[in-house]
């Protein structure tokens, strides 16, 4: 099988390293809970929505190696290797942020992937079948031109596009339950990566 996956809050969480940033930067009040959506909405809410902007391509660029994968990440793609199935990373993000300094988000993210994603110095993910895309279309497109027999993302927006390959079984990666019935109607869902490898062995 072939298993396409997002990057950003699907095999990334952000929610620690966002929270901590913020912190430092003295722009939260230190009870705000440990979540991206947290801090998110605590800046907008008081009128910084550049502040948050800006954080975003500092925690995605200079402070993006602290960022943590998800747990069950590694042993879901060790299992999965064994298995046999063939993995991709297929992501969207811009190459650089819109406010602040201009790192390369692509170059941080795959730097990420060389140091995260491997196991004994070996890549766990072949570097080649790492894909940075800058539009949701590119992403699409991608999606198919693999062709992805599943893909999983955390954007119920992507799995439900006009342009998600009719051949590939979206799959919505919900951790926390955000999304309701009606993001999920054309999508299976699932909470953890432990979940998602119990669901496939079956």
């Amino acid at each position: 099988m072939r298993i396409g996956l997002d990057f950003d809050n699907t095999i990334v969480s952000y929610d620690v390293l966002f929270h901590k940033v913020a912190l430092e930067q003295g722009v939260i009040p230190p009870d705000t809970p440990a979540n991206k959506l947290a801090v998110r909405d605590h800046l907008r809410a008081t009128g910084r929505e550049p502040v948050w902007t800006e954080m975003q391509g500092t925690v995605y660029g200079a402070r993006m190696d602290e960022a943590l994968a998800y747990p069950g990440v590694i042993e879901f793609l060790q299992w999965a290797g064994q298995a046999g199935h063939d993995l991709a990373i297929i992501s969207h993000k811009t190459r650089h942020p819109f406010l602040g300094p201009q790192y390369d988000l692509h170059a941080a993210a795959r730097a990420w992937v060389e140091h995260h994603l491997c196991v004994a110095g070996q890549p766990l993910i072949p570097p080649a079948q790492v894909f940075f895309e800058l539009t949701k279309e590119a992403k699409l497109a991608r999606i198919a031109s693999f062709g992805c027999d599943l893909f999983l993302d955390d954007l119920p927006e992507i799995l439900l596009a006009p342009g998600f390959p009719s051949a590939t079984r979206p799959v919505l990666f919900d951790p926390e339950g955000h999304h309701g019935a009606d993001a999920v109607l054309a999508a299976r869902q699932v909470r953890s990566w432990h979940e998602l490898a119990k669901w496939l062995e079956t």
